[in-house]
């Protein structure tokens, strides 16, 4: 942010209106219910954030990949299995394009994985899809839970 309150940043431009944003770049988050409603509900959030603010392929991309991420925290971790389960979504957006981190309550039984889908396969690609299109993507897991993240960028 300038002197002036004005926001400048090559290629994401400056926060929407209402948006949680921290002042230190253009970092959004929100927290969503761990229920498959919040899988389109983050991604028109997220959609509102961002257009107009990257290219449309890394929109596009952006928005799939989180949708993949999002479905994986509410059917493998106990965002999903549990009363009360959450995701949390942050994103980052730089000059190359955009970070975003889903982080959900953990399980104890999954961790993420990426698996070679088979043809007729009704799922499985999600980190098979985050693998394919993200410039970089990682996991982690800690004693709160667990998080998945991945960049997406232009060219």
């Amino acid at each position: 942010m300038t002197a002036d309150g004005r926001y400048e940043r090559s290629g994401c431009g400056g926060p929407p209106q209402g948006a949680v944003v921290d002042a230190r770049q253009d970092t959004w988050w929100r927290e969503f219910p761990g229920e498959e409603v919040s899988v389109p509900v983050a991604r028109e959030w997220a959609r509102g954030l961002l257009a107009g603010r990257i290219a449309a392929p890394v929109l596009d991309d952006a928005l799939l990949l989180l949708s993949e991420v999002v479905t994986n925290a509410i059917t493998h971790s106990d965002s999903g299995r549990t009363a009360g389960g959450r995701v949390v979504v942050r994103m980052a957006c730089t000059s190359e394009g955009v970070h975003v981190e889903v982080a959900d309550d953990g399980s104890a039984t999954c961790t993420p994985a990426v698996r070679v889908p088979e043809a007729d396969d009704d799922g499985g690609r999600g980190l098979w899809l985050v693998d394919l299109l993200a410039a970089a993507w990682g996991s982690k897991r800690g004693e709160a839970g667990g998080s998945v993240w991945f960049r997406v960028v232009e060219g």
